[in-house]
């Protein structure tokens, strides 16, 4: 039987004040038990500035730099849309510790220290994050020195600096173990007490999608990009097929932006920042906000675009289809519309379309789509199509345009229609086990020998929600790890959410135990939420069932 390839999240305690790392659940609307050691950033997709794209290790990477960056986060609004990181890279140091081991700032491109600008940075109400390798030197080829057994000494400096967020590069790494030296740098932060964002940039070569959930905030999934569209649309075909591995805490990330150097068309930026936004990708410019031109300057202000990138949800978008060299990639939102992408990736004007049942929005007798960049609205019955230029993309938020609730009565979820329905592997099953990948092919709901015919057949992590409209009062469930599930294999999680407000959890379950009947409070609530996560085991056979999943409404 195939298994998903996710690494363990393992609950694990500190004596810290706080713990590095990765995510606990794919919904941040309320915090779910811990599944991983963490450190509760990084909710969302980190954005912000990173100086390599526009300066790599030339003169102009300087203090004045830096500090003008943040000023202008500031004063042209980017910091009103989320923007927060000013980061800096490469080449801040110099060649060789001191004598008492430490790294040291480059006194002419920081004149006045690294604490200096973090404190700059603070002061504008932004945060500040620096880079390190983890290996003996970084990867530029002046040789500054790496963080490889030296982590606590680094880790400790840079905290007494102030720093909020870390790259963690790969270079000059002597062949230790990835997942060894990543480890150990997150433990160092931890144990400094400091909040501070991991970024593991492994470059994607051990596959740290499959590990890295509970070693850091973010791991980057390929090698580095550059100012060209081919490059651009190579790292996206390369991170697009992961979002199964990106939840609230831990992303994927395909690289910095480079929106703005100058290097692609305008079209082909608003391409590269709508792409990044619906793979839930961090948004690090790249650029130098002072040279932008406003054009491109626009596009990374782009709030209702920020939004679907920022989504609460943590969903990545995922690719619908793709036919020609067009793409059609949908991910759900907090709320239960989703976020469309039309990609077209050709050198003429292609029409692009798809349906509100193909992205998997729900029934509904007509739906809304706003256009994310022209900003024009209207209504559909179910289509979805754009006429899309050369390397362009169009970016749909699409929303039912009539929502009904439930009817009076008693309902079986499994009978309703659903706002969203996210799966680990395969779709969500009605009224049957999770089965293998194509729908359909489960079994009867089985927990612990007690059998069910109605119900849903999940495998974490997995969420299904329900529009109530306010109409309903209760729900109740029996839950558990379905039979086909072989002994005690599998460890899950089962949440029930009223909007925002948790109103049931299991705790831990495995299968060797009897179905737990869940039930809660509806009242009031606008959206009934049903999250399944992986329980912290390292075998994954998470296939859950909701069996009798009821509502009772009017």
């Amino acid at each position: 039987m195939r298994r998903r390839l996710v690494a363990a999240l393992a609950a694990l305690s500190t004596t810290a004040s706080f713990v590095i790392t990765a995510v606990a659940a794919t919904t941040v609307i309320t915090a779910a038990p811990a599944q991983a050691l963490e450190n509760g950033l990084a909710r969302t997709p980190p954005m912000g500035f990173n100086n390599w794209n526009t300066t790599h290790c030339r003169a102009e990477f300087n203090e004045k730099m830096v500090m003008d960056m943040a000023d202008i986060f500031v004063s042209r609004g980017l910091k009103d849309v989320g923007y927060q990181y000013v980061n800096i890279d490469d080449c801040w140091a110099k060649p060789q510790r001191n004598a008492q081991g430490n790294l040291e700032p480059d006194p002419v491109r920081f004149p006045r220290g690294i604490k200096f600008v973090a404190d700059y940075v603070h002061s504008k109400g932004l945060k500040f994050g620096i880079y390190t390798s983890a290996g003996t030197k970084t990867c530029n080829t002046a040789g500054f020195p790496g963080g490889l057994n030296n982590e606590q000494r680094d880790a400790n400096l840079f905290a007494s600096w102030g720093v909020d967020y870390l790259k963690y590069d790969n270079c000059n790494n002597q062949g230790v173990d990835a997942k060894q030296r990543y480890t150990k740098m997150r433990d160092a932060l931890a144990a400094t007490g400091r909040p501070i964002v991991y970024s593991i940039c492994e470059w994607g070569q051990n596959k740290p999608w499959e590990w890295a959930q509970n070693v850091g905030n973010l791991w980057r999934t390929t090698g580095d990009i550059n100012d060209t569209y081919s490059k651009m649309v190579d790292i996206f075909k390369r991170n697009l097929p992961l979002a199964q591995y990106a939840k609230p805490g831990a992303w994927n990330d395909p690289d910095m932006l480079e929106v703005g150097n100058g290097g692609m068309t305008p079209t082909e930026y608003r391409s590269h920042f709508s792409l990044w936004a619906i793979m839930a990708a961090p948004l690090l410019i790249g650029s130098d906000l002072r040279k932008v031109s406003q054009e491109n300057f626009t596009t990374l202000l782009n709030k209702d675009v920020i939004d679907v990138d920022q989504d609460r949800l943590g969903i990545q978008g995922k690719q619908i289809s793709v036919s020609g060299n067009n793409y059609v990639i949908a991910k759900p939102l907090s709320n239960g519309d989703y976020a469309v992408a039309l990609f077209n990736n050709n050198s003429s004007t292609q029409t692009i379309s798809t349906t509100a049942s193909a992205i998997g929005i729900g029934q509904s007798s007509s739906y809304n789509l706003k256009d994310l960049w022209s900003k024009s609205t209207r209504s559909t019955t179910g289509a979805i199509s754009a006429s899309v230029p050369a390397h362009g993309t169009v970016m749909y938020r699409v929303s039912k345009g009539v929502r009904t609730p439930p009817a009076a009565g008693t309902h079986q979820v499994s009978d309703l229609s659903w706002d969203t329905a996210s799966n680990g592997w395969g779709p969500v099953e009605k009224d049957r086990s999770n089965g293998e990948r194509p729908a359909g092919d489960g079994k009867t709901l089985t927990i612990n020998g007690t059998t069910y015919t109605k119900g849903l057949g999940v495998h974490a992590a997995s969420e299904v929600s329900v529009y109530l409209g306010r109409a309903c009062s209760t729900f109740s469930a029996s839950v558990g790890i379905d039979d086909e599930v072989a002994g005690s294999n599998g460890t899950v999680v089962f949440q029930v959410f009223a909007d925002g407000t948790t109103i049931a959890d299991s705790g831990t379950m495995t299968g060797a135990m009897a179905a737990k009947q869940l039930s809660g409070s509806l009242a009031n609530a606008e959206q009934l939420r049903l999250v399944v996560t992986n329980g912290g085991d390292t075998i994954n056979y998470d296939h859950a069932d909701w069996a009798n999943p009821t509502i009772t409404c009017g």
